[in-house]
């Protein structure tokens, strides 16, 4: 007989099916609870199935975290991550470039997940994303999905970055350089590269010889304040990251100031960033069209007071 303070009441979902109302011991094997749920819904192969949260960031239920379950907590069964990453797997590859976008969207989903992540990237799934890129033939929808998936699997820390090829790093190098291309893909290109810069210093001297400090500075202008913020974000990780010679700069205070014309001083976008020990001020003036004036003031602490 189950402790009271063992059991946790639920319910569990699936697409065309009444809810299951259960209470959840939590000291049975979750295999056991996926077999008596699948069970009651006639439902063969229960290895096939897992459980994941209904609401809110949909994490699979495993073992190591199913203490988190809370009393009215509402599960759903679903395919278990090893079966679809599996069908994600042959989704990414399929000759069907609808397949391909909607399995590429879905995986970016679900590459939040530890849990899925470890099942795709054992299936050497990341790897495919990266030939991708490498390839560059698809549309810019697929290749938006395609780096986001990347970045989410890399996020969990399984895969190193410095196992990426320098062609890999050019390619992302290039989405930013490029003076036309979909935002979407410039955004997460600008985490992608940040994420590089801040992970060794061999990927930070690769990033710095394809990405100029203009260019960076360019994606400031634009009225797209997420790609604003990304490339705020790279160019602070690039200044973080670098040398003697570079770090001359993060010893000021640097202003950059640009605006396009006719823009009025309170139509101006105004981004303030503070890092230590650097601080970086992007602020639009009404000058001349994408006009940069760089200062750099030397300041004693007692100042700042």
């Amino acid at each position: 007989m189950p402790q009271q303070k063992d059991i946790v009441k639920i319910a569990i979902q699936m697409p065309g099916a009444y809810p299951q109302l259960i209470q959840l011991d939590q000291k049975k094997p979750l295999t056991a609870v996926i077999k008596e749920v699948c069970d009651k819904w006639n439902l063969p192969g229960p290895d096939n199935y897992a459980l994941q949260y209904a609401d809110g960031i949909q994490t699979y239920i495993t073992e190591s975290n199913r203490l988190d379950i809370k009393n009215g907590s509402i599960l759903r069964l679903t395919k278990a991550p090893g079966r679809c990453a599996e069908d994600l797997y042959k989704g990414i590859q399929s000759s069907d470039s609808g397949v391909r976008c909607d399995s590429l969207k879905l995986l970016a989903d679900v590459s939040t997940d530890i849990t899925f992540a470890q099942e795709f990237i054992s299936r050497d799934g990341h790897s495919l994303l990266v030939k991708i890129v490498e390839d560059a033939h698809e549309a810019p929808l697929i290749m938006t999905h395609t780096l986001t998936a990347f970045m989410e699997l890399m996020d969990h820390g399984i895969v190193s970055w410095e196992n990426l090829s320098s062609v890999f790093i050019k390619k992302i190098a290039g989405f930013v350089n490029a003076k036309v291309l979909d935002t979407s893909i410039q955004q997460v290109s600008l985490a992608i590269l940040e994420s590089m810069v801040l992970s060794s210093s061999s990927l930070f001297n690769e990033v710095k010889q394809e990405i100029t400090l203009e260019r960076l500075i360019s994606h400031l202008q634009v009225t797209n304040q997420q790609l604003q913020t990304k490339a705020m974000a790279l160019l602070m990780a690039m200044l973080q990251a670098g040398g003697e010679a570079d770090r001359q700069l993060s010893e000021r205070v640097i202003a950059v100031q640009s605006v396009t014309a006719g823009r009025s001083l309170q139509e101006r976008p105004i981004i303030s960033v503070s890092v230590s020990p650097p601080l970086l001020v992007y602020s639009g003036f009404p000058i001349s069209p994408f006009q940069f004036t760089f200062i750099s003031l030397d300041l004693n602490p007692r100042d700042m007071l």
